[in-house]
């Protein structure tokens, strides 16, 4: 009885080595690789999605060129003057805005089962959600230069130069990545994209609006001053003000990057706990 199935077991093994690779597995990417693999994919979605490009370029130039006109004259005496004041504060709006978009796409890969593939990877298993972020803070980046650039052709002209609008756009990006954890969450947490944008309404409008982007608090009444000058939207777009136009005040900057590090200390942690848990 073993003489027969000897044989069998010999080609059974011979099958194995002519489908099994005989090269060496490769070494396991490191969660750098991994996240920057995953962020080009966010990219590649762009490229294979042009239409995603509306919201970075479309919105925040319709935002700038609307509060300029409609509100330049009456509060500033001339759009001229008052781009001077307003384009800091609408860079901040603009790109706080877009960073809802990252729980709306990440929902979306949820929702399409994309991160269940994800998931059985032998990957580092937060690079799918770091290399998303990885990808939109790029989109950030094109979203501040369509406006500073239509700012300068409607006559924006920075104090401070080149160097202030750079170190200005780097702190907004900063504070654009940590409120992204925000939305991951979200993204997390809700069944549809639609839910993550309906949130993010809830959030975002008194974030912006009730701030300094398009007015001096002066004018408002005392109760809400104080609920502005509590808003790191506020310090955001005061910094911003200062590092473009030369007299940036170091605890505004302080003050954003407090508020980015508790962010992303709260809600990093709570993202990645609720992302194992899917599993």
């Amino acid at each position: 009885m073993s003489s027969e199935t000897t044989p069998s077991n010999n080609i059974v093994e011979d099958d194995l080595d002519d489908v099994l690779s005989q090269i060496e597995r490769p070494s396991r990417p490191s969660p750098i690789s991994a996240s920057l693999a995953l962020g080009w994919r966010a990219l590649l979605k762009i490229k294979h999605v042009p239409f995603q490009l509306l919201d970075v370029t479309a919105f925040p130039l319709m935002f700038t060129l609307l509060f300029t006109f409609l509100f330049g004259g009456a509060l500033a005496g001339s759009p001229q003057q008052y781009i001077q004041f307003l384009l800091p504060g609408i860079l901040v709006q603009s790109i706080v805005f877009i960073t809802v978009y990252t729980g709306v796409g990440l929902n979306t890969d949820i929702d399409k089962g994309l991160f269940d593939r994800f998931q059985s990877l032998p990957i580092w298993q937060p690079a799918p959600l770091v290399g998303a972020l990885l990808g939109d803070v790029l989109r950030y980046s094109m979203a501040a230069v369509m406006v500073v650039g239509l700012g300068v052709v409607l006559g924006f002209r920075p104090r401070a130069g080149i160097i202030g609008v750079v170190l200005a756009l780097a702190l907004v990006l900063i504070f654009a990545f940590s409120v992204s954890w925000i939305w991951v969450l979200a993204g997390l947490l809700v069944d549809t994209p639609e839910s993550v944008m309906t949130a993010s309404f809830l959030v975002l409008f008194p974030l912006t609006f009730v701030s300094n982007i398009f007015v001096n608090p002066a004018t408002m009444p005392s109760w809400l001053q104080t609920v502005v000058s509590v808003n790191p939207v506020t310090h955001l777009t005061d910094a911003s003000r200062g590092l473009m136009h030369g007299n940036v005040a170091l605890m505004d900057v302080t003050w954003v990057l407090i508020a980015s590090a508790l962010i992303v200390v709260v809600f990093a942690p709570l993202s990645l706990y609720m992302y194992r848990k899917e599993r």
